[in-house]
């Protein structure tokens, strides 16, 4: 029993790995914070490419 609770003590206080899984997590809520960026701004970028467009088209 008491090799038990020594293994279970040794188990919660392994941080190895927890750096990785850290970083992952920061990684994936960039991720999120550029799609959504993206996604937002994408519609009015869309439209300035077509005014840009339709004035060089006008202007040729």
């Amino acid at each position: 029993m008491n090799k038990i609770i020594h293994e279970m003590k040794r188990f919660l206080n392994d941080e190895e790995g927890v750096t990785a899984i850290e970083y992952g997590l920061i990684a994936a809520l960039i991720a999120v914070f550029i799609i959504g960026s993206v996604t937002l701004v994408g519609g009015q970028l869309a439209a300035v490419f077509a005014a840009v467009s339709t004035a060089l088209t006008t202007a040729l």
